[in-house]
């Protein structure tokens, strides 16, 4: 990656989003003496990010190391928001918690390895989702915004709320082996729908739990949001305001891309029309947080229980089809099913019998509700399991892995 600037010494030309300075404690100037000896830092710097207030979103992949650099770095108080439990799975990426943190809240198992690293930070939890219904109340107060969702319906919702409150927002996204990052900053530049005026259509980019993600891609990016973090606050360097950059791990390179703020922009422009925070699950046509959102009754008779299942399983007329890609079904498969990937199922309708009934099933039932769509139009009997094998495994035969 090359920069015009000197990788020694850049030129500040950012405006500090914090305003204010704490003093130093004789224990703050040993403990970040490394910071204070850097000029463009200096101890203004370190005084800024002292009486800074920045608010995770998200204590996952993208979340954990930005909480644990951002309270090493002396950031003054960090708010985590999440109301997830800790996971088996998590582990891979979320490296803020442990093994024995399975099960418990992620911002209490996050706030106890800050406490570790840095005892000098204030932690605020929101033991909570962030919602339409008090983002703006949760957000109001912090100087800086840091999103670490993994799914459009927050990503748009974070988007707005800073924009309405006039706070600074970086971005971050992985997937894979790929990752993106940018600031979002209305009063500056553009914001998330200046480049994403729509969400893209429900299925079309899966997330990390349906698609993958190379764990430490969560480190690599998650550090890159922190730094903007950093610059933002003590005003050094050039932000990412305006520009996106696009990390492929495979190729260790990065391109960035600029995006132009949008004057006709729903939220930032020059006569906007959001002026308050929406319904972002029915903007986007997917629910925020797997499990957490109840299913809409419009697709009450599209699933079937995996309990459900189980009392028709039997039946010679019933077909357990499975969407899911074939690397997945190497790792579990319910018995007896029938493996057809969700990309080649259209191709495959004129194999089916339309005297079956098949009950659809993919990891999350994310796949298999659009698959099941797909089979009614096409005037199949179809029905989708809700939460996927991880659910079965769960509700009904637990010597299944789940991943």
């Amino acid at each position: 990656m090359s920069s015009s600037s000197s990788l020694t010494s850049p030129v500040p030309v950012n405006r500090p989003v914090v305003d204010r300075r704490e003093p130093l404690t004789n224990e703050e100037i040993a403990r970040y003496s490394r910071h204070l000896i850097i000029p463009d830092v200096g101890v203004e710097g370190q005084e800024r990010l002292k009486a800074a207030r920045v608010l995770l979103v998200g204590t996952g992949g993208l979340g954990s190391p930005l909480a644990l650099y951002l309270a090493a770095a002396g950031v003054g108080t960090i708010g985590l928001v999440d109301d997830d439990v800790v996971d088996a799975s998590n582990l891979q990426r979320q490296i803020i918690h442990g093994t024995s943190d399975i099960g418990t809240h992620k911002v209490a198992s996050a706030h106890a390895s800050i406490r570790e690293i840095n005892p000098f930070v204030e932690v605020v939890e929101h033991r909570t989702f962030l919602t339409s219904d008090n983002a703006l109340e949760v957000l109001e107060g912090y100087d800086l915004v840091i999103d670490g969702t993994d799914n459009f319906p927050t990503r748009y919702l974070v988007n707005d709320a800073c924009v309405l409150l006039g706070i600074p927002n970086v971005y971050g996204s992985i997937f894979r082996f790929e990752g993106q990052l940018s600031v979002f900053y209305a009063e500056e530049g553009p914001c998330y729908r200046c480049m994403f005026p729509e969400p893209p259509p429900p299925g079309m980019v899966p997330n990390c739990a349906e698609g993958g993600v190379l764990g430490i891609m969560a480190g690599h990016i998650g550090t890159a949001q922190g730094i903007e973090g950093i610059k933002l606050i003590t005003g050094i360097g050039r932000s990412m305001v305006g520009r996106l950059g696009l990390y492929d791990a495979l190729e260790q390179e990065w391109m960035y891309v600029k995006v132009n703020k949008d004057p006709d922009c729903p939220v930032c422009g020059e006569d906007p029309t959001v002026t308050q925070l929406i319904d972002y699950e029915a903007f986007c046509g997917v629910p925020a947080h797997d499990g957490v959102v109840e299913t809409d009754l419009s697709l009450a008779d599209l699933e079937i229980l995996p309990t459900e299942y189980e009392d028709i399983a039997d039946k010679p007329d019933v077909v357990l089809l499975d969407v899911r890609e074939e690397h997945e079904y190497e790792i579990n498969r319910i018995p007896g099913s029938v493996l057809i990937p969700k990309d080649t199922l259209p191709g495959k309708l004129s194999e089916l019998d339309p005297t079956t009934e098949y009950v659809v099933h993919c990891l999350s039932g994310v796949r298999s509700l659009e698959s099941t769509q797909l089979l009614r139009g096409a005037g199949f009997k179809a029905r989708s399991m809700r939460g996927g094998i991880n659910a079965y495994a769960r509700q009904v035969d637990p010597s299944i892995p789940t991943y």
